[in-house]
């Protein structure tokens, strides 16, 4: 038991980046210490045990239960039918097609650093200072999640699953996916994707994680645990950074009671949902309650359409279609990966192949 309990220890001290010394000064405790747990030398008592886990972010029991592999944990998850089962097990396909092509392209991804111990507003802050983004708005959750180390899936999922997204982190290959319900609207795919990279910024040790369709929805949110509210709030705060919505309306609304109109134009210009542009508005005091709850009430596609063409009120309408007639769609990474192998095992093919046969010569 001490050495598994050292070897997960030193695993996730390594997850945020610490030295034993850094590690161990955090804690208040000697870096000879750190090592001898480490080392499966000494157990730590039950209160410097529940020290580090707080501080780790880790439930005690990761310490000393052997995990399941991430996806059969994923298929132990309560209250999924065999349709949800079904829909999961083509995610897990896909998974594993993913790193097939990262082992045979040599391209594998590295694994983002985890935090703890940090709030979710400035775990958005930070995340966006490391990745460079200032204050503009993700043009491309998706694919920042993939150049991550956060493996995106969007794949249609029944409505009667109730599963919004998925988090899986396979901690014995260090790789992780997520799974976004391309039956969900466009902005709300964005939201899901940011909240998964929640997950996966600070919740890993907890996969798989399963979400429905209410953990999205702040009103909701509350009722669920503390990793799914923080998630919420970090999402938010990612996709639309309270100081370029106050520049905006600075410069362009010139308004302390926003217009319908100018929340359509918000909503498209930050890539979420027109809902989620509603709420990050009321909760950074840009907009009444009274009006929010009138323009919440509101269908935004005649009116969007009106505003910005008819093509762009109808597309969160067309595109929930599309999808959800479809098959799960690969990410950009995984098609390039996908042309890559080939056109190596073409190549390999031809290396490979014998040299034509030449007609016989005759005197």
């Amino acid at each position: 038991m001490n050495m598994l309990l050292g070897t997960r220890l030193k695993r996730a001290r390594e997850e945020v980046s610490l030295s034993q010394g850094a590690f161990a000064k955090a804690l208040g405790l000697s870096s000879e210490y750190i090592s001898l747990l480490e080392s499966g030398k000494r157990t730590p008592s039950f209160e410097t045990l529940i020290r580090i886990s707080e501080f780790l972010n880790k439930d005690v029991g990761y310490f000393f239960e052997e995990k399941r592999p991430a996806f059969e944990g994923l298929f132990a998850a309560q209250g999924l039918d065999e349709r949800a089962r079904r829909e999961l097990l083509k995610f897990k396909t896909y998974c594993e097609r993913y790193l097939q092509l990262e082992e045979d392209t040599g391209r594998r991804l590295d694994v983002a650093p985890q935090y703890v111990r940090i709030s979710p507003g400035r775990l958005a802050d930070e995340e966006r200072r490391r990745l460079g983004l200032g204050n503009e708005p993700v043009r491309d959750v998706f694919g920042l999640c993939e150049l991550n180390g956060c493996r995106i899936v969007r794949q249609p999922l029944p409505e009667e699953t109730r599963i919004a997204g998925v988090f899986v982190f396979d901690e014995e290959r260090r790789a992780a996916f997520a799974l976004i319900n391309t039956n969900e609207p466009p902005g709300l795919q964005v939201q899901i994707a940011a909240h998964l990279y929640a997950h996966y910024l600070r919740d890993r040790a907890d996969s798989p994680i399963v979400d429905n369709p209410d953990v999205m929805v702040d009103e909701y949110v509350s009722l669920y645990p503390p990793r799914e509210q923080f998630a919420q709030a970090f999402a938010s705060r990612f996709l639309i950074p309270p100081a370029k919505l106050q520049e905006i309306f600075e410069k362009d609304i010139r308004s302390k009671s926003p217009g319908f109109d100018d929340v359509l134009f918000l909503k498209r210009y930050f890539g979420v949902s027109t809902r989620a542009m509603l709420r990050s508005l009321r909760n950074n005091g840009h907009l009444a309650e009274a009006r929010f709850e009138e323009f919440f009430k509101r269908a935004p596609e005649d009116r969007e359409a009106e505003v910005f063409g008819n093509a762009a009120g109808h597309e969160e309408r067309r595109s929930r279609t599309l999808f959800r007639k479809s098959r799960a769609v690969p990410s950009d990474r995984f098609r390039l990966l996908a042309a890559e192998a080939a056109a190596g095992a073409r190549e390999r093919e031809e290396r490979t192949a014998p040299p034509p046969k030449t007609g016989e010569s005759h005197e």
